[in-house]
């Protein structure tokens, strides 16, 4: 395993990074022990929340360095860098200002004299297994609440990542965070399994791809770790009835052009109602087709180059695969290097691939349905269910749709709205376990019971 950044808008190795030695490993997973054993039981919730808020300052004060440098690892166009690092920094900002929440006790109502309550407690040293697609993001998801709890973070970035890692690893020290509290560690996966083998190491998060959260899950579950996985998905975009087709449409190509099509819980399958198919897809097409494609550090770039030149390969075979299977390329479907233009599939079937894999890239596959049950048979249809959108103007239908849908996120009527205090995970092969959000510092916790007679 190679730790580089590969500028991917021009396929350039910019700087390589070694591996850590093993000695490196498990010194950094002694001194997170140490840190769990000490600073974490003798800090107060008051003092960790006021480390996590200068944590978020610092992201904020160095916001053109930091996005600048995710623009170079992985190509995400400049102005959604900067979003990227705001909304990490709103994050860590989040979980030190609901600490109290997060730490309190919860009272238990008993059917005896006496008390009983539920104390949050941390569970220790925890690895975090991040990807290289909000390379900031992924990182204050995970570790900002499990800090506030007390937990200590082990953390694996994306290969692809390490400048980036590096970064969020100083922003932790300058801020305050003691000697082991928060540590990057350059892991192969040889290493990472044995960290999670590691006695001293008590759960494990995963944020990647269903063959990265299956060989994780499987080293996790031989030795008996609460893991936490955030895998793939192919969210469905259902639109049965709007007030404005246009806006719609804008919806849609929003949320499938975001951080250049590489965003798991982006919308990919765009099912339509039959009296709207036609106006639709004209415009999602149109504007598809005109979405501009170059260098990430311009302006008027809307999508920049994929994560690397495997990436853009891997998603043409999945265009050529499935235009050969029998689907209509409508627009797009050749890439440029790692570049790859805005796509439009139509005509795909259960029969093919296509109608059950996940395209990571601005590739659209669009549908059209007679009505509400054919558009929750197709949304079901794979065996993927992270998030969905719904667009009706019927609040009865919305919730039945709500109801039926197998994910573990409905957007009603918008999309791109993800917000800390909202919790994100999904069901099937999207993984378990939830981030972001209250429910995020419920994940590695021991919620002990403390039941005093009366």
């Amino acid at each position: 395993m190679t730790y580089a950044v590969v500028n991917p808008a021009t396929g350039e190795t910019l700087a390589t990074y070694p591996t850590a030695t093993d000695a490196e490993v498990q010194a950094a997973v002694a001194a997170a022990d140490a840190a769990a054993r000490g600073w974490a039981r003798t800090s107060t919730p008051a003092e960790r929340a006021e480390l996590l808020r200068r944590v978020a300052e610092l992201h904020r004060e160095r916001r053109d360095e930091l996005a600048a440098i995710i623009v170079r690892e992985m190509g995400k166009p400049l102005a959604a860098a900067e979003g990227e690092v705001d909304f990490a920094a709103d994050i860590t900002e989040f979980y030190a200002d609901h600490i109290d929440e997060i730490t309190g006790d919860t009272p238990l109502p008993i059917l005896a004299e006496g008390t009983a309550v539920i104390r949050r407690a941390p569970l220790g040293v925890l690895l975090g297994i991040m990807p290289w697609n909000f390379p900031y993001y992924q990182v204050a998801r995970f570790a900002a609440p499990n800090l506030a709890l007390g937990n200590t973070i082990l953390l694996k970035h994306a290969p692809q990542c390490p400048e980036s890692a590096a970064a969020i690893a100083e922003m932790y020290a300058d801020a305050g965070f003691p000697e082991g509290a928060y540590a990057d560690v350059r892991l192969t996966n040889e290493q990472a399994a044995a960290v999670i083998a590691d006695r001293r190491v008590h759960g494990v998060s995963v944020t990647g791809s269903e063959r990265a959260g299956a060989a994780v899950a499987e080293v996790a579950g031989r030795n008996l770790k609460k893991v936490v996985l955030e895998l793939g998905g192919s969210d469905p975009f259902i639109l049965l009835s709007t007030p404005d087709l246009d806006a719609t449409v804008q919806a849609a190509v929003d949320a499938r052009l975001d951080n250049n099509g590489q965003s798991c819980n982006a919308a990919k399958r765009f099912i339509i109602s039959d009296d709207l198919y036609d106006g639709f897809l004209e415009r999602f097409v149109a504007a598809l087709s005109e979405a501009k494609v170059g260098d990430p550090f311009a302006d008027d770039t809307v999508l920049g180059p994929l994560s690397s030149l495997a990436a853009a390969e891997r998603l043409q075979e999945q265009v050529d695969r499935a235009v050969a299977q029998g689907a209509t390329l409508v627009t797009g479907g050749t890439r440029d290097g790692a570049y790859f233009p805005g796509t439009v599939l139509t005509g795909v079937t259960p029969a093919m691939d296509a109608y059950r894999e996940e395209f990571f890239g601005p590739v659209g596959v669009v549908y059209r349905v007679s009505g509400e049950d054919e558009a929750i048979e197709v949304a079901n249809g794979t065996e993927f269910g992270l998030g969905s959108y719904v667009f009706t103007t019927d609040p009865a239908q919305a919730e039945r749709i709500a109801d039926r849908i197998d994910a573990g996120m409905v957007y009603v009527n918008l999309v791109l709205a993800d917000s800390p205090e909202l919790p994100f995970g999904g069901v099937k092969r999207s993984g378990t376990g939830r981030e972001m959000g209250l429910l995020a510092a419920d994940e590695f916790v021991n919620k002990k019971l403390i039941r005093t007679a009366g």
